[in-house]
């Protein structure tokens, strides 16, 4: 405990101002995912405490960022528009949704998966950064400009046709669930079909419109009506607010700017009493545990989205443990990768019951600790309490903030979120593949994939392509340079080792010398199964030097009891020299060795395999 209070000054004075840092991100990813504002600070307030108390990194803030808020954003559309566009219907769902992500990780964190992380191909990884800043940048455009799409009745009218064929889509399938949908009589849909009022054909018509707009496609689909009823007021609060945020930077970075912006704008709006939108209301009081989250659980309404929930879990992860690696080198300590998962998980299992949004490790609020002397895990919990007190203090004044203010502030996060580096560094990128006469990068190719996929199609799936491609392209080469350093030559063409100048020139003909380098996997197996058609008919005995294989995969050892059968069939026999720990335990495993290879034709050193051979081998040509 003393360890936990040994820099108190420092920890509180960090915690206090990542606290400050995360509430306008709080409130802008709240607003920005669907669930509104209290959302985000419930998952700022949650996360930031729990991932801190329990996690591996001590100078961590955590709460929501942008790539999580991203995927969120699909789980939570997914989920209202399913439930009518209600979103107290839908909350239960959506909240088991991030519960299971939050235990995800903590059965990541158990299963030591931490540690696996850092291969993430590193295309992926940007193509992705760049694509949530994408999405952030092209959504936040039409709030910005003040322009709802489900308050736009000329557009919302469009959908009343197909809102009708819903609603009595619906009232058939409810009648079908209780057993009274009769094809002779239709008396009860046309009853039911009564009660259904304007207002609810158009609650179902802005729900379809809602969702046509949504998206980076649903966007830019419904730009050009946005840019004819923009709000010159909203427009303008949004800009001073992105100008103060770049502008008070240029001044001083002491005071976080983007809290400077959501101050000042937010402030001249309601203190000149100017008619804009205000963000939805905060409530005030303690957050309370949503039980519906346990009472109200359905498989069926979850199961589409347990894959998703996998993807929360892990890019919580990667997004926090790449955190975790910047605070390392700001602070010259060492993080623990699985006891940090562990941690998120719990921050966000418990978020997830008080209604918050998903969050992980943010580099920026983590950067801002330690720069203002956070120092223990005491600073991470000290900004969740800070924003607990905000929240309870000032919810109704925190009410008050303009929407546009926030738009202004996700704008910027959209674009400082995108990965310039790895965007940069395209036109210098090596280019190794090629599709007919197109030369093309790899890496590139890639980080293209994920970056198009995730902006237009599936964040999800975008990523999931993006590591197959990567790992299809990473066996290719790996294939390509274990066949180029393992060729398959006759001893006379192929370079001999240093240790076999003494063997007997008179055996020769007699002895093929194959020599092993790399690993033997499927990548490389085609090449060694040549091995039978390359050995010279003179030959009697071949020797495979294995001292250079470091590891066989199932694939290369079945491809090495295939070559060993044909040469048995042959009546070649066969010698191993060297056989390093992991490749004799696989031909171990499944009776290569002693049924194929008896131990006897097992030598440690190419000496010993040449005393056999001089003992045995006749010179017959």
């Amino acid at each position: 405990m003393s360890s936990l209070f040994s820099n108190f000054k420092g920890d509180l004075f960090g915690g206090i101002t990542a606290g400050i840092v995360a509430l306008p991100l709080a409130l802008a990813f709240g607003v920005s995912s669907g669930l509104g504002p209290s959302a985000g600070l419930y998952g700022a307030i949650f996360v930031s405490f729990f991932a801190a108390m329990f996690g591996g990194t001590n100078t961590q803030i955590s709460g929501p960022t942008a790539p999580m808020t991203a995927v969120s954003m699909v789980v939570i559309a997914g989920i209202i528009a399913i439930n009518d566009g209600n979103v107290e219907k839908a909350l239960p769902a959506i909240l088991i949704v991030f519960f299971l992500a939050g235990l995800m990780q903590i059965g990541l964190g158990l299963l030591g998966i931490g540690k696996y992380i850092r291969y993430i191909p590193y295309p992926v990884v940007s193509g992705f950064m760049t694509a949530i800043g994408v999405i952030i940048l092209v959504t936040q455009i039409l709030p910005a400009v003040g322009y709802y799409p489900k308050e736009d009745l000329e557009f919302v009218n469009q959908f009343k046709p197909q809102a009708e064929e819903i609603i009595l889509d619906n009232i058939l399938k409810e009648e079908a669930g209780e057993g009274i949908l009769v094809l002779e009589n239709f008396e009860e849909t046309i009853r039911r079909a009564k009660d259904i009022t304007e207002e609810d054909m158009l609650k179902e018509a802005k729900t379809l419109a809602n969702t046509e707009a949504s998206g980076v496609i649903g966007a830019i689909k419904v730009l050009p009506r946005a840019l004819k009823n923009i709000n010159w007021l909203e427009l303008a609060l949004a800009l001073a607010t992105i100008f103060i945020i770049y502008g008070f930077k240029r001044i001083t970075t002491a005071i976080p700017s983007t809290l400077v912006a959501l101050a000042a704008v937010s402030g001249v709006a309601y203190g000149f009493g100017l008619d804009y939108r205000p963000i939805d209301e905060i409530p005030s009081g303690f957050p309370v545990p949503n039980l519906g989250i346990f009472t109200q659980f359905d498989l069926n309404s979850v199961s589409p989205y347990i894959f998703t929930a996998l993807t929360l879990a892990l890019l919580g992860a990667i997004d926090s443990l790449l955190t975790s690696v910047v605070a390392d080198n700001m602070t010259k300590t060492k993080h623990k990768p699985n006891k940090e998962l562990v941690g998120q998980g719990i921050g966000n299992s418990i978020g997830a019951i008080f209604g918050g949004l998903p969050g992980a490790g943010a580099t920026i609020r983590t950067v801002v600790n330690i720069n203002a002397g956070g120092k223990t895990r005491l600073s991470g919990m000290t900004a969740g309490i800070m924003l607990l007190i905000i929240m309870l203090a000032l919810a109704p004044v925190a009410s008050q903030i303009p929407a546009a203010v926030l738009a202004g502030i996700l704008v910027t996060v959209g674009i400082g979120v995108m990965d310039y580096k790895g965007l940069k560094a395209i036109p210098s990128l090596p280019k190794d593949i090629k599709f007919g006469p197109l030369k093309l990068s790899s890496e590139v190719l890639i980080m293209m994939v994920v970056l198009v996929l995730s902006s237009v199609w599936n964040l999800v799936y975008a990523v999931g392509i993006g590591l197959i491609i990567a790992s299809l392209m990473f066996m290719k080469k790996m294939g390509d340079l274990t066949a180029e350093r393992s060729d398959v030559k006759s001893l006379e063409k192929e370079k001999a080792w240093s240790d076999e100048s003494d063997f007997p020139q008179n055996l020769r003909e007699e002895v093929f010398i194959k020599h092993l380098k790399g690993p033997l996997f499927f990548g490389s197996t085609s090449d060694f199964q040549v091995l039978a058609k390359q050995i010279p008919e003179t030959a009697n005995t071949v020797i495979i030097r294995m001292d250079r294989m470091q590891y066989m995969d199932q694939s290369g050892l079945y491809a090495l009891e295939d070559v060993l059968i044909d040469l048995r069939k042959s009546k070649i026999h066969v010698l191993l020299v060297d056989v390093l720990r992991q490749p004799r335990y696989m031909m171990e495993r499944v009776d290569i060795v002693p049924d194929l290879i008896p131990e006897e034709n097992i030598f440690d050193t190419f000496d010993e395999c040449l005393e056999w051979i001089k003992n045995n081998i006749k010179d017959e040509f």
